[in-house]
Formats: C-alpha cells, sequence, structure tokens
C-alpha cells in the first residue's frame, strides 16, 4: 500500500524544484523502468503482481536488496500514475549527479546535439531518443531548455534516457572555449541545403526553440548554416517540428559517414 507520505513525494516530482531538492525522478512502465535500472538504482519501486512475477525471469528487471518495493493493485498504482494508461510499474530514481564539469575535450571528437531552448516536453523526450536511435550519446542543452527528468520528458524517450548523457550547460561559454575548427552547425531559414552541403563526422547540432528557433546569441557562434530545404506547395507548412528536423538532420549526418 502507498501511505500519505509516499503519494505526496511522487506528485511532488512533478515539479523541477522538488526533484531537485530531493534528488529523485519518477519513471514509469516495464522498458523505461527496465533501461533504467540497467545503469542505476532506484529508491522505491512501486509494481503490479505482474510485473514483480515478469521481474524475476529478467536480471534487468530484479530490484536491488537497497531498493524499497511496494506492491500494489492497478487501481492504487493509477492513483499516483503521471500517465492516463499506468503499465505496471513506477520507480524512483536518484537523479544523475551534474558536479562534474563539461570540457571540450569531453566532446572534441564525437557528434552531439545541442539544444538552445527546447521547451515542449514531448519535443524534448523525443530528441533524446532520436540521439539515442543515430547513436549520439551526448546532449548539450542550454539552461532554459525544458527539464530532461520532468515525468513526461522520462517517458517520451522510452527507455533512451538511460543510454544519453544529458548536460545542461551555457551554450555560449562552451563555444567560445572550442577550437575555431570545431564544427557548430545550426539549422537556420537562410542556411544552405544540408544536402549540398559537406558533414563531418563531429562537430555540434544546434536545434533551436519550437517559436524562435535558434537565439541570437547562439546563432552568431554556428559556423557552418544549414537548411532543410521546403518541397511541398508555396502555401503549405511554414516549418517543421523541432523533433522531426533533428532526426532529418540526424540522419544526413549518419548516413553521410555510411556512404563515406
Amino acid at each position: 500500500m502507498i501511505n500519505k507520505r509516499l503519494a505526496k513525494l511522487i506528485r511532488s516530482l512533478e515539479q523541477k524544484k522538488y526533484r531537485r531538492q530531493e534528488g529523485l525522478f519518477v519513471a514509469e512502465g516495464p522498458k523505461v523502468v527496465g533501461d533504467l535500472m540497467r545503469i542505476s538504482t532506484p529508491r522505491c519501486i512501486i509494481a503490479t503482481p505482474d510485473w514483480m512475477a515478469g521481474s524475476e525471469q529478467r536480471a534487468e528487471g530484479t530490484p536491488a536488496t537497497m531498493t524499497e518495493v511496494i506492491q500494489v493493485s492497478e487501481d492504487e498504482l493509477r492513483r499516483v500514475s503521471f500517465l492516463q494508461h499506468p503499465q505496471k510499474v513506477m520507480a524512483l530514481f536518484p537523479l544523475p549527479d551534474s558536479s562534474r564539469s563539461l570540457t571540450t575535450a569531453d566532446i572534441r571528437d564525437k557528434l552531439c546535439i545541442a539544444l538552445d531552448g527546447v521547451q515542449d516536453p514531448g519535443n524534448m523526450g523525443t530528441i533524446i531518443r532520436i540521439a539515442d536511435w543515430f547513436g549520439i550519446d551526448t546532449l548539450l542543452c542550454s539552461h532554459d531548455t525544458a527539464d530532461a527528468y520532468n515525468p513526461k520528458v522520462v517517458q517520451a524517450t522510452m527507455g533512451s534516457i538511460a543510454r544519453v548523457n544529458i548536460i545542461y550547460t551555457d551554450l555560449c561559454a562552451l563555444f567560445d572555449k572550442l577550437p575555431d575548427t570545431h564544427p557548430v552547425y545550426g539549422t537556420l531559414l537562410d542556411g544552405n541545403n544540408i544536402y549540398e552541403q559537406p558533414l563531418t563526422d563531429h562537430g555540434i547540432i544546434v536545434m533551436g526553440n519550437e517559436g524562435k528557433g535558434i537565439s541570437a546569441a547562439i546563432r552568431e557562434r554556428v559556423t557552418r548554416r544549414l537548411l532543410i530545404p521546403h518541397f511541398g506547395k508555396e502555401d503549405g507548412a511554414e516549418s517543421l517540428n523541432v523533433a522531426i528536423a533533428t532526426a532529418i538532420t540526424c540522419s544526413e549526418f549518419r548516413r553521410r559517414q555510411a556512404t563515406s
């Protein structure tokens, strides 16, 4: 049974300030919880008998001895779940350690994505999943980008949050420390056709805010401007969703590498 103290704690973790205060975030569903349990020990698991029985059959889903495990009915789980249709299990995980500072050496030889003010939790979660799909293990986020550990974001990643290193940092300060030769790509309306431009196997791909795009300060630091060309009618769609644009851009980078 879920007591009032735990129920109150879970609801509070919907808000960023309480996630930071408690050092915890919520994950739900067998896929998300199972993927996270491969890299982190949950503080608490709340699960139905069905999940508990199934978890005994797979090592990554077996609760550690230090984890509090609470067995509940589907109705009890529904009362604390953030999902419209709860999926057998919820877990409280410790927030990753963010104390280590990022250095340019961490990103020098790899392809990374940088998010400049992306706000929508669904977009944020989908971009984390896209990064995972295309083998991009580092996601750099401006401080005004949506919190990756918002329950809606975690759910939208479908477990990919366990495999992508998410770093919140001052993007301008970071870019200013990079060598002049380090590519900083930006998707801009005045950019050059991505299908006609040379693309490297390392660098930073910057994606901007849903409504405003890349901020002026970051735009000044973009060294290679890209455009996803429009093939539709003139009176058709005016822009692409930022998550879709991220997928198209990452796909083209990886396609070039595969054919080079």
